[in-house]
């Protein structure tokens, strides 16, 4: 099981990126949160196998419709078992 730890820069926020997040990571069976940081970026957690946290992060880099990714910062590592499910966090 692994970690994402994954950051998304452009125009994310405003534009149901954390909802489609959300939705993504739950239908892949991941646990984790999404949240908007005070920059203007979206940070997201996750966590679960690492064919599933791989589409996560495919999603990520070019998040729903109304959004523009400029950047996706990606770290992946073990996963801590910390979340019970998937969230977003405000």
């Amino acid at each position: 099981m692994q970690r994402a730890h994954i950051v998304i820069y452009g125009l994310v926020q405003g534009v149901f990126f954390r909802s489609n997040a959300k939705k993504v990571a739950e239908t892949l069976g991941l646990k984790g949160y999404a949240g908007n940081m005070a920059d203007g970026s979206v940070e997201i957690v996750a966590e679960g196998p690492e064919e599933k946290i791989k589409e996560l992060v495919k999603f990520c880099k070019k998040g729903p419709k109304a959004a523009r990714v400029d950047k996706a910062n990606v770290k992946v590592g073990e996963a801590s078992g910390d979340f019970d499910g998937f969230e977003i966090r405000y």
